[in-house]
């Protein structure tokens, strides 16, 4: 793995099976990205869906 390049600009991707799907450019927008896929894992209709599961 080579070192990281300080002039390199981040990229980020977030998909979902849902549909979603986000990419950004920069570092502040990939940290914000980062938030904002996991805040949607727990919104998610596929992933929070409870019809047909057993309560625990």
């Amino acid at each position: 793995m080579a070192p990281p390049d300080w002039r390199a600009t981040p990229t980020a991707h977030s998909w979902c099976a849902c549909g979603r799907d986000r990419f950004v450019v920069g570092r502040r927008k990939a940290l914000a990205l980062v938030e904002d896929h996991n805040a949607h894992r727990t919104t998610c209709p596929l992933l929070t869906r409870t019809e047909g599961r057993a309560a625990a």
